[in-house]
Order: structure tokens, then C-alpha cells, then sequence
């Protein structure tokens, strides 16, 4: 990691600046453990104190998360995320489910009109790491490979709000496919139809293909009441 000595003005703004360089350049990356307080004073050259007043300013707009007796992790790689975070997790499934809907839903029209060949090749890779997923029987790798595929539409897309954007909602997104899938153990939806429409180009069929999966969630959701 490579910090500069902070000057002496307006100490803590200058470490809360540099330890959020960290965050948002993936230098600490996300999930991971940072280094303690000890040593990020004795990198930027200020006191404990005002280590431990930025990571608390970090803390409260959601970008770091400490641990009592464990240490101080990464939760959010933005102060959007952050608060999205924060949000999502007051948030009911069936509120996270519909938002997941209209974003993949315009996601595939979108990117049946934007799509390269490599975009296509990255979407069929993605698509057969998910099928070998779940016929593989292991949940927390299909919420990965399930995951990883919608980014890979979205990314297709080459809209960088969107793209931001879903990044910034795949923390909720894995808690909303995890409960998907826990329901849906009997009843694959398949995701071809989506990657054939969108590598033929057809916006509108993407659209529907992308929809059509969506709603069989929230039905199969909403019957087995994992919903509110």
C-alpha cells in the first residue's frame, strides 16, 4: 500500500482522504480485512487518535465496518454503495426482488443493442459456469455464477451508470438470488433464452426472456410465502 506522510492541517479530512483512495482504487479490497490502527498511523505518520477518527467517519458512511475483537473491514467500495447498503438492509425481499427486476429487465434490452462479440463470448461462459453451478449442487457457487452472469449483461450494456450501479446492488442482489435459489431447488429457470436474444440482437425478445425469468421468481417466491 502506498500512503503519503499526512501534513499537519485538518489531520483527520486528510487520512479519512487517503484511506478512501484505498477503498475506492481496490487497493483494500472489498470484504477484506485493513490494516490496524497501529500501522496505518505509523504509514501516514499522525497519532492513533486520528486513525481511529477517520475509520470511525468511514464507519458511519458505510464504506468500513469494525468488528469488536476481530478488526476493521471493507463493507462498500462508494458512499453511494455504502448508503445503498444501509438501505437494502431495512429493505423487504419482495421491495429488492422488484428492483432487481426493472434493472435487469432494461439491462437486457439494452444490451441486445449494444452487445460485441466479446460481450457475447463473456455472456455464454457465464451462462455455462451457472448451469455447472447448480447442477453441481453447491448454493453459495450458484448465487456467484447467477451473480456473475447478470454482470455480464450489464456490462454489455457499456452504460457506466448502470453498470455502477448494479455493482453497488449486487451485496443485496446475493442475498436476493440466495433465497431464490434456496426456493427454486426443484425448479431451474433457464437463462438461455436471454443470451440468445441478446446476441441476435432482438431487444424486444431479450426484454420478455429477461422478464419471463424474473416473474418466475417472484411467483415462486410469493407461493411458498418466503416473501412478506
Amino acid at each position: 500500500m502506498s500512503l503519503r506522510t499526512a501534513q499537519r492541517a485538518s489531520l483527520v479530512d486528510q487520512v479519512i482522504d487517503q484511506l478512501k483512495e484505498q477503498i475506492t482504487s481496490g487497493s483494500w479490497q472489498l470484504h477484506g480485512k485493513i490494516p490496524t490502527e497501529t500501522v496505518l498511523a505509523e504509514q501516514l505518520g499522525v497519532g492513533r487518535n486520528t486513525v481511529r477518527e477517520a475509520v470511525r467517519a468511514l464507519t458511519h458512511a458505510g464504506l468500513l465496518d469494525c468488528r469488536q475483537g476481530d478488526g476493521t473491514y471493507v463493507r462498500a467500495t462508494s458512499e453511494l454503495s455504502g448508503a445503498m447498503a444501509r438501505r437494502l438492509r431495512a429493505a423487504e425481499q419482495l421491495e429488492i426482488l422488484e428492483v432487481r427486476r426493472a434493472l435487469e429487465v432494461e439491462a437486457a434490452r439494452l444490451a441486445a443493442t449494444r452487445r460485441t462479440d466479446a460481450d457475447i463470448v463473456a455472456m455464454e461462459k457465464a451462462l455455462a459456469r451457472r448451469e455447472q453451478a447448480w447442477s453441481g449442487g453447491d448454493p453459495d457457487a450458484f448465487v456467484e455464477a447467477d451473480l456473475a452472469f447478470h454482470v455480464a449483461i450489464v456490462q454489455a450494456t457499456h452504460n457506466r451508470v448502470l453498470i455502477d450501479l448494479y455493482a453497488d446492488f449486487s451485496a443485496a442482489l446475493r442475498t436476493s438470488i440466495a433465497a431464490a435459489g434456496g426456493t427454486l431447488e426443484h425448479n431451474y429457470i433457464p437463462h438461455d433464452g436471454i443470451v440468445r436474444a441478446i446476441a441476435a440482437g432482438d431487444a424486444a425478445a431479450a426484454e420478455h426472456a429477461g422478464h419471463a425469468c424474473m416473474e418466475h421468481i417472484l411467483i415462486a417466491l410469493t407461493d411458498t410465502h418466503e416473501l412478506p
